[in-house]
């Protein structure tokens, strides 16, 4: 598939989706939003990715925001549209996407930016990554999720502080916030995503993808998140890599998962 904003490569069981458009520090427009959709959902469709890593081009930006020039004149039904239309579309997407995705962070996480690494579902960044939502500066707020995910990572009183203040965070307060997994320095980041991604890879696809179903169902309102685990704990004892994985343990050798 051919892409104007992004480019997608896989290799060795690894789909990276890098947004690229440098002279805007990779900010998300309309066109980057849909392209982002589909390579995800391309990556999620095939078997041969078991992680996807999203990152963007060069060493300045992961994503700098969204591109406020397409809707600058915006009224509040087109501004309510935008968000709902951009979250189902790639954040809450992504987020509940069955095969794992880390966001390698690089650089400048602001706005739709920081959005984006927080729908994945988890986060390295690079020691010279700067994170915000800068978006009341603006007049508006986030609105593909951050005010409900940033809560979700960091806690209220820290989100509350980050969001009233329209401040940038580094590296190393993402790391102590909990909001990022690892800090390294640029050059380590994407080898150290892929290694992360190859511990990964080792294990089974589809009990993967039954966690990720229920770690998140914690977060929707109105779910029970232990009746989800239970049905998901079920479901993987219908599967082959059960009994691969069972076998394996106690034949005292190394699992073969199928990913069925």
């Amino acid at each position: 598939m051919s892409y104007n904003n992004i480019l997608s490569d896989h290799q060795n069981g690894i789909t990276t989706i890098t947004i690229n458009r440098p002279k805007k520090l990779n900010a998300l427009n309309k066109a980057t939003i849909q392209e982002l959709h589909d390579a995800f959902d391309a990556a999620d469709n095939d078997e041969n990715t078991k992680v996807i890593i999203i990152t963007g081009s060069g060493e300045k930006a992961f994503v700098a925001g969204a591109d406020i020039s397409e809707f600058a004149d915006f009224n509040v039904e087109q501004g309510g549209q935008l968000a709902a239309e951009g979250q189902e579309l790639l954040f809450d997407f992504v987020q509940n996407l069955s095969t794992p995705v880390i966001a390698a962070v690089n650089g400048f996480a602001l706005g739709g930016g920081l959005e984006l690494a927080m729908a994945a579902h988890f986060r390295v960044a690079s020691s010279n990554a700067k994170m915000g939502l800068p978006e009341v500066s603006l007049g508006v707020i986030p609105g593909y999720g951050g005010t409900q995910r940033l809560p979700q990572l960091v806690g209220k009183g820290r989100a509350m502080e980050m969001v009233m203040t329209a401040g940038m965070i580094d590296a190393e307060t993402a790391l102590n916030y909990g909001l990022v997994n690892h800090v390294i320095e640029i050059e380590e980041l994407l080898p150290l995503a892929e290694k992360i991604a190859s511990k990964i890879m080792r294990n089974s696809s589809v009990a993967i993808s039954e966690a990720i179903h229920a770690i998140n169902a914690n977060y929707e309102a109105g779910v029970n998140g232990f009746n989800v685990e239970i049905e998901a704990f079920g479901n993987c004892f219908g599967t082959e890599d059960f009994v691969e994985g069972t076998t394996a343990f106690l034949e005292k050798r190394k699992a073969d998962f199928p990913g069925k």
